[in-house]
């Protein structure tokens, strides 16, 4: 885990590690979700802790509970994490690469190039 990740509250690293399990598929959409019991204890936290980052997941429309069943991954959740992390990547990461970019006197084409260069070296 990054410093900064540790430097998150736990009820937030609980947040983005169930959206990181939804993404990677290890949680599935209409899946059950880890017990708030089972969560409490693996990360040694007070219940209310974890009831809070639930809350966030749901309010976030990416979970549900069913009465006395538990909390479920709420179908689209997947699709919303992706557009919720295209717009972050969007934001940090495109707009600083085109301000750099600016700075450097790179066209939009050769920009493009760089790219797709550095793409292809990834995939290699």
């Amino acid at each position: 885990m990054s410093d900064l990740a540790e430097s998150l509250p736990i009820y937030i690293r609980i947040v983005e590690g169930v959206k990181d399990a939804i993404l990677n598929g290890e949680l599935k959409e209409e899946g059950q979700l880890p017990s708030t019991t089972y969560l409490s204890k693996n990360y040694n936290i007070n219940i209310a802790t974890v009831n809070k980052a639930i809350n966030i997941l749901v309010n976030e429309g990416l979970a549900y509970k069913k009465r006395g069943i538990g909390m479920f991954v709420k179908k689209g959740a997947v699709k919303t994490l992706i557009s919720e992390r295209k717009k972050v990547f969007k934001d940090r990461y495109i707009k600083a690469t085109l301000i750099e970019a600016k700075r450097l006197n790179i066209e939009s084409d050769e920009l493009q190039q760089i790219v797709k260069e550095a793409f292809d070296e990834m995939n290699k």
